[in-house]
């Protein structure tokens, strides 16, 4: 990779210990403008320059509700100790403050100037009081007196203990009014208009061509007199507040935990406000009587100069009839090594199988535990969900295995932050069928991929079992790069059973003989890996990491690499997201090098190489590098040996190492800067090229194997 030099502030003088580490929130937030970087290059389409827009916005939203919440917690509670980088929670704060007002500004300039301007030439428009027609104001007028106004309830307000309740992420109206009859010096009060969730936003009106509409907050604007007779409307202000999600369970007994994580979704309701998005145009009367009612800091104030919650917008970018505005769409493929006219179990036994979503569709997946629930000779499902589509038909499938009379045993994560509540909903659900449902252990999250089957064969009883790094999730595998792995290996379902049931039992887990696990072995193993390497370069064996992730935090695992880059292993590290990691500092990681690939899909799949002499090794993992991961979670890493396997997996990485069109470079200061190509060489754009591939060696085998794509059938099931 040929990559844009920079000078790093740190080469000048000696290096402090904390200077070791990245902090990791200002590292997602520089994640973050990678992501919004997307939505300013012009050579990307317009409405998914759009989507990138909103879904910048939409992880800044977490982030408060989560990161910048929990460092509330501390600071408040005067925690000054110091995270590895060397700042106190306060002092990440203050960073955060300033580095998130930036990029706030940056979303609302690029969209006030450059994409709505745009949106309005392509024929979406966003109307204003000025720009509507006399027939579309007509129309608004009925709209609003026949549904608005009986939805939206306005409530007088003071400062206090009264101060209303306010939905997290939800929109509101603070109207500042002064009353037009006094003989006396006009009185001012404000009064709030909450938006409850059956107001539509997006308020759609006809037009001569194209999709024009309003937001309801601009509508609301226009009527809001309709609200307050005989009251002045001085100012009519949107805002937006952002509450604290980082909130604990007690998770005291497992049993226990259902009724707790139902207590921790009401208790979000009130927790305290770490963020508030105000209209710029609002006076300062108005700003600070909200500041004092809601009790924000100042730096937690986010003046904002155009619609609040430019993540809503992400609607606007599935409209029917602007395909020209997207990315031509890359179906997903069929895997060449799924032969169709024979059940998954067939195709197992004989070989395992690797997918790459979404290049390669999820169907096998589902076809896998679909089959396995119909199957006569299948006797037991063993299943992990962390997180699952609202219609999922991977729950659909378990119901129907129970139904059957098949022994069902589901791991449900009831702590997957923000799916709690699906998750409940699902396991209460699988419980009424008869499913035995395994609320997690306690004190961890269950994040691991694993569905193992026990079927009846003439050979006697043998286990099938799919690992994967993503989720039983058909919708988001269509835009989340992962690794799914089908295997029929003996050792490694002998494994998946004694994890699974050490999971299940609250027991300790067995001695592994292939996958290692988290909390307990995983970390151990990688630091093996890592330190093996090491020693194979400093005997002149061949030695060489490459690592690909969604992040790296852990403190331990990159000592270990910073180890190792000092014997002069080369070590490649892909890392989605945050990265703590100073990569090519002088006497510390000279042979390190990270890279980040942000591009249409998010890149997810967790894949780690070590060439461990000549006899390369290389595992996927449902884990990160970080210690919620490795301490706080429950998760896998799995060995793939299969050679054919292998092979594939390096050629993921190898091809998205050679980005040169949607990469960036790391360097040690903590700046990415793009990666750039050699001077008249073409960019290359991994996942581009990754679907290419994935197409053309399927047409080329429907042409020479047509009868792999022809649907097996048999007198229980059929597809």
């Amino acid at each position: 990779m040929n990559r844009m030099e920079t000078n790093s502030p740190l080469k000048s003088r000696p290096m402090k210990k904390s200077e070791k580490y990245i902090n990791r929130e200002l590292s997602w937030l520089e994640f973050n403008q990678r992501v919004l970087n997307e939505a300013a290059d012009p050579k990307v389409p317009l409405l998914d320059r759009l989507k990138f827009l909103a879904i910048s916005s939409s992880n800044l939203d977490e982030f408060f509700m989560v990161r910048v919440g929990g460092l509330h917690i501390l600071a408040t509670g005067g925690r000054r100790k110091k995270d590895p980088s060397g700042m106190t929670p306060l002092q990440q704060l203050e960073s955060i403050a300033k580095r998130s007002q930036q990029m706030t500004l940056q979303q609302y300039k690029l969209y006030l100037s450059d994409i709505e301007p745009q949106l309005c030439d392509a024929g979406i428009l966003r109307l204003t009081h000025p720009t509507m027609t006399e027939r579309q104001f007509k129309i608004l007028r009925q709209i609003f007196e026949a549904e608005i106004s009986s939805l939206l309830t306005p409530m007088a307000v003071e400062e206090g203990e009264n101060f209303p309740l306010l939905g997290n992420q939800k929109m509101n109206l603070c109207v500042r009014l002064e009353s037009e009859n006094s003989k006396d010096a006009p009185q001012t009060r404000f009064a709030l208009i909450p938006f409850g969730p059956a107001a539509k936003r997006f308020i759609t009106l006809p037009s001569d061509g194209g999709y024009e509409f309003m937001l309801l907050e601009d509508v609301v604007r226009i009527f809001a007199s309709r609200f307050f007779p005989e009251e002045k409307i001085v100012e009519c202000v949107p805002f937006r507040i952002t509450r604290n999600a980082d909130l604990a369970t007690r998770d005291d007994l497992a049993t226990d935990l259902l009724s707790e994580m139902q207590d921790l979704i009401e208790a979000r309701k009130f927790s305290d406000c770490v963020r508030l998005e105000i209209s710029a145009n609002s006076t300062s009367g108005t700003f600070k009587f909200l500041q004092n009612a809601l009790q924000v800091r100042s730096n937690d104030i986010h003046a904002i100069p155009g619609p609040l919650d430019l993540a809503d917008f992400m609607r606007l970018t599935q409209l029917p009839g602007y395909d020209d505005f997207r990315n031509k769409p890359w179906p997903p493929q069929r895997s060449p090594q799924v032969d169709f006219s024979e059940s998954m179990f067939e195709n197992i036994a004989r070989e395992e199988i690797l997918l790459f979503h979404p290049y390669e569709s999820f169907e096998p997946v589902l076809r896998f535990v679909e089959e396995a629930a119909a199957d006569p000779d299948v006797l037991a499902i063993k299943q992990t969900l962390y997180r699952t589509s609202r219609e999922s038909p991977v729950v659909a499938h378990l119901i129907q295995a129970s139904r059957n009379g098949k022994s069902v045993s589901v791991i449900v994560e009831l702590k997957a932050r923000f799916d709690e509540a699906r998750n409940i909903e699902w396991a209460q659900n699988l419980e009424k069928e008869g499913v035995q449902v395994i609320y997690g252990v306690k004190g961890l999250k269950t994040h691991s991929k694993l569905c193992l089957v026990i079927r009846r064969e003439p050979g006697g009883i043998k286990r099938y079992a799919h690992f994967g790094t993503g989720n039983y999730n058909e919708v988001t595998a269509r835009i989340y790069s992962d690794v799914s792995f089908l295997t029929s290996d003996e050792l490694l379902t002998s494994d998946a059973i004694g994890f699974f049931n050490a999971i299940a039992g609250f027991s300790q887990p067995p001695r592994f003989q292939k996958l290692a696990a988290a909390p307990i072995g995983l970390r151990e193993k990688l630091l093996e890996l890592i330190e093996y390497e090491t020693e194979q370069c400093k005997q002149g064996k061949k030695a060489g990491i490459t690592a690909k992730m969604n992040a790296l935090v852990d403190t331990q695992i990159i000592d270990a690499l910073y180890k190792a880059s000092q014997s002069g292993v080369a070590i490649r590290l892909l890392v989605r997201g945050i990265c703590c990691l100073r990569p090519g500092r002088k006497g510390m990681s000279e042979t390190i090098e990270v890279a980040s690939v942000i591009d249409r899909y998010l890149e997810h799949a967790r894949i780690f190489q070590f060439e461990h002499g000549g006899e390369c090794r290389i595992f996927i993992s449902s884990a990160d590098w970080m210690p919620r991961n490795l301490d706080r979670r429950i998760e896998l890493l799995i060995p793939v040996e299969d050679k054919k396997c292998q092979q594939r997996l390096t050629a993921i990485l190898e091809c998205q190492w050679n980005d040169t069109a949607k990469a960036y470079k790391l360097f040690s200061s903590g700046e990415y800067e793009r990666v750039s190509s050699k001077a008249g060489e073409k960019l290359f754009q991994s996942q581009r090229e990754l679907f290419r591939t994935a197409r053309e060696t399927i047409r080329d085998l429907e042409k020479t194997q047509p009868t792999m794509f022809e649907p097996h059938r048999s007198p229980n099931h059929h597809f």
